[in-house]
């Protein structure tokens, strides 16, 4: 059987239905409530990778405390969506800064005023930095979707793994007519892996889409993403959706539902590090 024909779950070592599902934790660095949880979640829950939010406050404490066996990508980050706590990007790139200091708040803003070559820049210095750090980078899952869904950044997602030869998460609930151009397909011609599924939703609050998502898992890899925080009075601050961060954590670490669906579902947990092992294999 020659590779093209061949399904990811089969590159991976599997047989064509099996199900494989990535339990990932996003803004890994964002603030210290969140360090914890994911943590927590990795280490003692049911996740099985992350994302490390590079230009955030607390990335640095969250990379230091990272184990080396921990499956860890960089959450490519262009967008500070909090009204209070802010920050921007490490290479200080004009068209990266909104007006009130730090990234735009709004994705609209950031595609109105971005430059690609300041946004690839950027990108690249954050994976870089990660690296410098010590985190064995296993992929790119950017923040907020917004270097997936326009033709401009989405050149510089492609460059960036194929230069670090890294595999990407794109959704698969927004079809290349949505999007206006073949997303996934560009990807795959590139030779880039990413998982067969992914539901593009960003609402905080996880449980009762984790909840469906593992009673009905397909054949092949599905990524199923969580953003796990600990309770406490600075991630409370930070936002009003914190009470949803802090119950993903309860969720991934101590909810014995989703360890029983889980079970039930036959599904074998998987990081992206298979997924990069698979993708630089050829």
């Amino acid at each position: 059987m020659s590779a093209p024909s061949r399904s990811l779950a089969q590159r991976l070592g599997y047989g064509p239905e099996a199900r494989l599902v990535i339990i990932s934790c996003d803004d890994l660095g964002s603030c210290h409530a969140a360090n914890e949880g994911v943590l927590d979640a990795l280490h003692h829950g049911v996740a099985t990778c992350a994302s490390l939010m590079v230009p955030a406050p607390w990335a640095r404490d969250a990379a230091a405390r990272c184990q080396p066996t921990d499956d860890i990508g960089v959450h490519l980050t262009l967008n500070c969506e909090h009204a209070a706590y802010r920050f921007g990007p490490i290479t200080h790139a004009p068209s990266l800064l909104s007006g009130e200091g730090g990234f735009p708040r709004e994705v609209d803003d950031l595609w109105q005023h971005a430059d690609p070559a300041e946004v690839l820049r950027e990108c690249r210095a954050q994976i870089e930095r990660a690296m410098a750090w010590g985190i064995d980078v296993t992929h790119l899952a950017p923040h907020l979707s917004v270097i997936t869904l326009r033709p401009e950044f989405f050149d510089v997602y492609l460059e960036l793994a194929c230069e670090f030869r890294l595999p990407i998460r794109l959704p698969s609930t927004i079809t290349a007519e949505q999007a206006g151009f073949p997303f996934r397909r560009l990807a795959a011609e590139e030779g880039v892996v990413f998982p067969d599924h992914f539901d593009h939703d960003w609402r905080a609050g996880s449980r009762e889409r984790v909840y469906d998502a593992v009673r009905s898992l397909p054949a092949g890899v599905t990524e199923i993403h969580v953003q796990p925080s600990i309770d406490t009075p600075e991630v409370r601050a930070i936002t009003d959706a914190a009470a949803l961060w802090i119950d993903d954590h309860e969720l991934v670490t101590a909810d014995a539902t989703l360890r029983t669906l889980l079970a039930e579902s036959g599904a074998t947990p998987i990081g992206y590090r298979a997924l990069r092992d698979a993708m630089r294999a050829g």
